[in-house]
């Protein structure tokens, strides 16, 4: 079994364009909520959300292209063009043949579906925009990675809802791990900002009407965001051996299955995923220092997170420090396990643990070191990042400090 290192790293987000725009807000506490411009929202009951503002593909790809791919595909493209070129990765015909790509979307290319909807059903038009379905399907970003690249080994999508990234990163890190793969891209992106599938999130009644606050007493439910996380792994020994950068390395690996309800939350399936990664990284308890946490803002994600920690970690519970970067980025769905394993990865390397913005006042339920507002220095070895999904699927993350 091979040791895996992060040798690269890409973000698009509400926190920015790149790695550099992203650490520094985490490290600032500031959030990219604002009110969602890219989209009328005038009828939703809800106006905020953590959009890449002001986004345009001409910054990155000729028209041409760009009419091949939903928004959610080309953030998947402009992560892992970052993330490769951070690795410095030299791409020979051998390592492109075996080289993999794992990617994890909830929703796909919604914002295309929604217009051919809105084609047929509204304006009564008979035919609606012929690349309807390749823009649409949920693999379409890890397709055009591998055609960006001219990678052609094992490729694929993980769809798992909020845990669709966390998924592709764990699957990843196997394939590294056990000789499969020498180089794998994963991680995950989403662009879910296009009037059906926000009206369809107003109809659970899980949207916060303001902003995002996570573990708070008066928390009032998630933010939505988009956007997309990508890393690169590889062994550790090949990365050092051609001097690259290691960002971290991932140790571990666990999921689970709630079998329980589908939009409930249960604190014993996540603890069961965290049992199970600290198991895969053969870590205990007290090792962990950090955990970025899925913390949704919503009345039962966070208490019953909160449940499944102090299960999990006794009384070392109250030695961590627990974080919810989703008070900031927003809750990117299938890409949010990628922006969160970046966060988590970004505060080993820089000895900066990101804060849970927007924090107002402690719940009981919820007693926690949640690192309230502002970012806080601390060295810290091992973390793990938690993501937590409708349907009751688990996937969990541990990292080392490089």
């Amino acid at each position: 079994m091979r040791r895996v290192a992060i040798t690269g790293l890409g973000a698009i987000c509400a926190l920015g364009r790149n790695i550099a725009e992203f650490a520094g807000a985490l490290g600032e506490g500031r959030p990219g909520i604002g009110p969602i411009t890219s989209t009328d929202v005038t009828q939703l009951r809800f106006q905020n959300g953590a959009e890449v503002k002001e986004y345009s593909h001409q910054s990155y790809f000729d028209d041409r292209r760009a009419d091949f791919m939903d928004r959610f595909a080309q953030f998947a493209v402009i992560a892992a063009r970052e993330a490769v070129a951070d690795a410095g990765i030299r791409w020979t015909p051998a390592l492109r043949e075996t080289a993999a790509i794992v990617t994890g979307s909830c929703v796909g290319g919604q914002s295309t579906e929604d217009i051919g909807f809105h084609e047929v059903y509204k304006l009564g038009h008979n035919r609606v925009h012929p690349l309807t379905i390749p823009k649409t399907m949920a693999n379409a970003g890890a397709s055009h990675i591998s055609m960006e690249f001219g990678l052609t080994g094992p490729s694929f999508t993980i769809s798992t809802a909020c845990s669709s990234a966390g998924h592709a990163i764990g699957q990843a890190y196997w394939m590294v791990r056990s000789g499969i793969t020498d180089v794998a891209l994963a991680g995950g992106s989403e662009a879910p900002f296009s009037f059906g599938i926000l009206k369809a999130w107003e109809a659970m009644r899980v949207v916060s009407p303001e902003t995002c606050r996570p573990f708070s007493r008066d928390r009032k439910g998630m933010i939505l965001g988009e956007g997309a996380g990508m890393l690169v792994l590889e062994p550790w020994d090949m990365a050092r051996a051609r001097g690259a950068r290691i960002h971290a390395e991932m140790v571990g690996f666990g999921m689970s299955a709630d079998a329980c309800h589908i939009t409930q939350p249960s604190a014993e399936g996540a603890a069961r995923a965290m049992r199970a990664v600290l198991r895969d990284a053969t870590l205990a308890p007290e090792q962990i220092g950090y955990i970025n946490a899925h913390g949704t803002a919503t009345p039962a994600n966070d208490t019953t997170e909160v449940a499944a920690i102090r299960a999990v970690f006794g009384k070392h519970a109250g030695k961590l420090a627990v974080s919810s970067t989703k008070s900031m980025h927003g809750h990117a769905l299938g890409a949010a396990g990628a922006l969160e394993c970046l966060a988590a990865v970004v505060a080993l390397r820089e000895r900066l643990l990101p804060p849970t913005a927007n924090f107002t006042e402690s719940d009981p339920e919820c007693d926690l070191d949640v690192i309230p507002n502002h970012a806080r220095a601390a060295e810290v070895e091992y973390a793990i990042s938690n993501s937590f999904a409708f349907g009751g699927l688990n996937a969990v993350l541990a990292l080392r400090k490089a």
